[in-house]
Formats: C-alpha cells, structure tokens, sequence
C-alpha cells in the first residue's frame, strides 16, 4: 500500500516523466482489423475509437445516434437501440456481414447482451465485453481475483438498473458472454475509471477539491484501499487486447501497486502548491452527517481487486500526477454552466459545516 510519505518520496519522478512526455506517440498496426463498438459516445467509447482509428483499424460503431457524426467520416455509424424491442432495435446488424472484433460497452442488461452475442457470435472473432468489478459478492470476502464469487439477482426477471441490481445484471451479462462464445470471448471489469471525459465527476472532486486548498474534509477509512484506471490506460489496452485476440476475464484496477485512501489523496496534495489540510472524521460519524464521498463511501469493508492478470497481459498505469493533472485541465476547460452543476457534489459551506460538528463533538 502507498503511504502519504512512499508518495512524498516518488511524487517528484512522476512530474518528471510526465512533463517529459510518459507516453509514445501511437505506431500503425501491422495488421488492421474491422472493430465494430457497441456504443461509442460515452466516457469510454472516444478513447477507444480514437485509439483504434490511430492504429488504423477499420471502425463501426452501433448506437441510438446520439452525438451523431462526432467522428466525421472516419466512422462508419449503425443507428439502433439495444432493446430490440424499441424503435428498429438490432436491425442495423442484422444480415451476414462480419467483423474481427466487436467491443461490447453499452451491454447493461441481460437480455440486451444475449440479443447481441447471439446475433453476433458467428460473425466475429472476438467479442470483448466491458464489464465491472461490481460483479463479485461482497460479502464473500476482501480481495477478489477474477474466479471470486459473483453477485446474483434476487429477481432474474429485472431490468431496471439501480445502484443495487447494476452489479448482478452486469454479472449475469459476463455469464451470458462466458457461455455463448467460450475462449472466443474476452470480458474487462474496469474499477472506478477517471481521467479526462469522465462525466461521473466522482475522481473529478477530490482533483478539483484539493487543488481549490484549504481544510478538506478527508474521505475517512485512511487505511482503506483506492484503486482506480484512467481512461487513457484502459481503453488503449482494450483495443490492444482486440489486436492481440486476448482471451481471459480481467479486472482492469490499479494502479500497479494499490494506493491507500491516505495516500491517494497525499498524491493529489502533491500536485498542487496551495495549503492543503485533511481532516480525516471516522467512517461511522462522516455516514451519519451525510456528507458524500465520491468514489470512496463509509461504512464498507476493505475490498481490493487483484489485477495481476491485468498486468501480464499488458495492462500499464500511469503515474497518478498524470491522471490528476489531466483531469485538472479537462475539468478547467469545461463551460462554467457544467462545473456549477457537477454530479452529486457537496458544497463547501456544507463541508466546513459538517467539520465544524463533527470536531466539537
């Protein structure tokens, strides 16, 4: 785990690597492929895209045609709806043409997923499914390996997707993937994935807070695990992943070696040359002031999600000063109207009111 002082100790190297240019430009791949993506306009599918149309492949992209043309003539768009029951449904991909890999991001619900898999499964090689970590059972542990146990739905006839059943409607979803296209079949179950786009605004808080100084009231459980992927890792390496016809399941979290609570947000307080203090309130007492803590809630157990496969089949993370200043500069560039109305912020006169009680006891 990554301490306040292991940060302090290494935070200087990854400012350095970052101003000096971390990443390579992107090479051509030696052997395009046709990628078609389920989705595509969201936080995730404009990473991919771009990424893949840098590696010249051949791209597809299927959804309900919001933010159409994004792309210009540089992707071929499918409009339709994953309900095949709405509108014209899947009919953009019927018929026999092919593809070598279809990305799958938008497959929420498990009825949806088969729809696709099964009109799909004999017309690519590859199905690559983005699923989540909220898959496994909580209470079947602390740390989950991609053979953990798997949240069921209580009610296998539900669609709706609630903070409750997201996670067993996802899990059902891999199943489907699993059973349908066998080694054909890969599935990413990304962490909290932040960086540049992220309209959650979840990792975006605590950026913006303790860049903004001050008294910052901490997100309690400093000894707790944060894991998080930045968006500009994990969506390359899905598309690598589609190049390299990787099978497997993978938990997409990092960084490489977990940070704790602490020390993530003594990695932000690194980034920034305002006063900056934590206070850190005990779990049980920031949940009863109701106060939110984006990405981080109390009153959980120590959960950690192992991502040694990841790595090995070639999944990198950057430095955190790298995801934390980028999504700084995002977040800088958005219009006024959007940083007023940030998704499920407190307010910092909410904040100094909640210290204020809770340091008097």
């Amino acid at each position: 785990m990554t301490t306040r002082r292991e940060f302090l100790a290494v935070s200087a190297g990854a400012l350095a690597a970052q101003a000096t240019g971390l990443h390579a430009s992107v090479m051509k791949s030696p052997k395009p492929l046709r990628i078609l993506f389920l989705g595509g306009t969201g936080f995730l599918g404009p990473h991919q895209i771009n990424h893949a149309l840098e590696r010249g492949h051949e791209v597809t992209m299927f959804n309900r045609g919001s933010n159409a043309g994004m792309y210009g003539d540089a992707v071929e768009e499918l409009i339709g709806n994953r309900d095949d029951t709405v509108d014209d449904g899947l009919a953009s991909l019927r018929g026999d043409r092919e593809w070598d890999v279809v990305v799958d991001n938008s497959g929420y619900v498990p009825r949806h997923v088969r729809d696709s898999v099964e009109l799909l499964k004999d017309r690519c090689r590859r199905y690559v499914y983005v699923s989540t970590v909220a898959v496994y059972d909580f209470d079947q542990g602390e740390v989950f390996s991609e053979d953990a146990p798997l949240a069921k739905l209580e009610d296998p006839s539900v669609e709706k997707v609630t903070g409750e059943t997201y996670g067993p409607l996802k899990a059902a979803c891999d199943k489907i993937v699993q059973e349908a296209l066998g080694a054909r079949g890969t599935i990413v179950r990304p962490t909290y994935v932040v960086g540049p786009g992220d309209h959650t605004d979840r990792f975006t808080y605590w950026v913006d807070r303790v860049y903004r100084g001050g008294e910052v009231l901490a997100p309690g459980g400093p000894g707790l695990t944060a894991q998080w992927v930045d968006a500009r890792d994990l969506c390359p390496w899905i598309v690598t992943l589609a190049e390299q016809d990787t099978t497997g399941i993978f938990n997409a979290s990092g960084p490489a070696t977990p940070f704790t609570r602490e020390g993530l947000m003594w990695g932000l307080r690194a980034m920034t040359d305002r006063p900056v203090e934590f206070f850190w309130p005990s779990r049980e007492l920031l949940e009863e002031s109701g106060f939110n803590t984006p990405m981080m809630r109390q009153g959980e157990q120590r959960v950690e999600f192992a991502n040694a496969a990841s790595i090995a089949a070639g999944l990198h993370y950057r430095p955190l000063a790298d995801t934390a200043s980028g999504t700084w500069q995002w977040w800088q560039a958005q219009s006024a109207e959007r940083r007023a109305n940030a998704r499920n912020w407190s307010t910092p006169e909410l904040e100094r009111e909640v210290i204020d009680q809770i340091r008097s006891g």
